[in-house]
Order: C-alpha cells, then structure tokens, then sequence
C-alpha cells in the first residue's frame, strides 16, 4: 500500500457533479485527441483511473483502455457506467500494481501523480509505467506548477478558487514539499459549507525527468495544455511525455 488518501464512498458519489466542467465533451476534447494520437492503435493504461472521466471516452473513440484505481469507490462509480470486458479495471496503486500485457500509451492525468506522497513512490510510479510500456511507447503526466512565487515570506496560503459555491486554497510545507488542498463547498441554499482537504507531494518538471531517466524513460515533449501551447516560465501547468527507447 502507498502512501496516497483513500477516496471515500462520499466523495466518489459526488466526484462527476463536482467535476463536470471538466468532463463537457469541449473540456476533454483536447486531451482525448493527445491521447489518443499517441496510444495510435495500441492499448492505453489510465493509472488511478477514478469514475471514468477521461477513461470512458477515450475508449468511445476506439482506443482499448484498462485501468488501476485504488479506492474501490471510484471504481464502483466508474462500473455503473461500463462493464469490465469493455473497460478493465484492476484494484491497487500505481506505483506497484501490474495488469497484464504491453501498452502503446500509459497516462496519469489531473495532477494525480501528486497523491503519492513520498518521492520513492513517485519514482516507483515512473518505473511501473517503465514495465507497461511497450518498446517506443509512451508515459503521460498532466501536472500543475506549484504556485510558490506567489508566497511571500512568512505566507503559507494560496487561494486558487474564490466563487459562489467554492473556496478553495493551498497551504504549503516547503521542506517536506507537500501542499495540502483545503476545500470549501457550499451544499445547497442553507449557507452552510462542506469542508474537505487532501494533501499531495508536489514536484518540478525537472525533477520528474529525473525519476524518468531513473526509470529508462527519456523526455519527448513538454507542453503547457492538451492544445499544445508552448510551454513557458509563467505556465500554470504542464503536459509531459516520456518514450521508452526501442
């Protein structure tokens, strides 16, 4: 077992409602034509594939998907929508779970890569996408920028979300470099607020190359979104790609 959170049976149930912004077909259109451009026509693997949300669709588009999740409440979730012999779904963590044969295309999305806590666990991530893929086959990672220039000494909060019905921000611990997500949700029209959080080990694009590199992967492209812009020095995010050398 890793070091990441569980999801819980509470929070899977209202994981499609809260994220369905970013489940519109014009919200994933991007990411389902990288993907699928580079999975061509081989198999994919989703590590922590959650409700289906980019899993489910990009199988629709004729790509075999499979999937690891860790909490059986994502995956319950994502079972209601499709059956296990259209999309397999195997129970463990990414960073030490293996499914059976060779993927063109594995892929961590949606800063998941942050729910491994500890630097070995990332590096043993890494090294599981090494084992999956195919030779000449590919490891995608979508990952935000830790937001740290915007700390001022002595200021350990980032708000990232100030709306009507969510407050949203990000306390740092910059020796551990861990960041915990403090969530404010507004459930119905009472005014009262739901409170969750969740922590996650952030990482720099620099440092994930190394744990590639550590896994035999080698640096491909890295861009700032699914569209393919530029990636900058004042990017919010970033969209990686490894190859495993033939």
């Amino acid at each position: 077992m890793t070091s990441s959170e569980l999801w819980t049976r509470a929070t899977a149930d209202r994981y499609d409602a809260e994220e369905a912004e970013a489940s519109s077909a014009a919200a994933l259109g991007p990411t389902l034509a990288f993907l699928a451009e580079l999975a061509g026509d081989g198999r994919a693997l989703e590590f922590a594939i959650g409700t289906g949300r980019v899993g489910i669709p990009l199988r629709e588009r004729g790509v075999p998907v499979v999937g690891i999740e860790l909490s059986e409440h994502m995956a319950a979730v994502l079972r209601r929508k499709t059956d296990e012999s259209t999309l397999p779904v195997t129970i463990g963590d990414m960073a030490t779970t293996v499914v059976p044969g060779e993927f063109a295309l594995v892929y961590l999305v949606y800063n998941t890569i942050t729910n491994l806590l500890t630097q070995d666990e990332q590096v043993e991530c890494f090294r599981n996408a090494a084992r999956h893929l195919e030779p000449g086959g590919r490891f995608v990672i979508e990952l935000g920028i830790p937001p740290l220039r915007f700390l001022p000494p002595g200021q350990v909060a980032v708000p990232f979300d100030v709306s009507e019905q969510h407050l949203g921000f990000d306390t740092f611990d910059l020796v551990e470099q861990v960041l915990v997500s403090h969530h404010l949700t507004r459930d119905g029209d009472d005014g009262r607020y739901r409170r969750g959080s969740s922590r996650h080990r952030y990482a720099w694009p620099a440092e994930l190359d190394l744990m590639a590199r550590i896994a035999g992967l080698e640096l491909e492209r890295r861009v700032a979104d699914w569209d393919g812009a530029p990636f900058a020095q004042d990017s919010r995010k970033h969209i990686s790609v490894w190859r495993k050398p033939v």
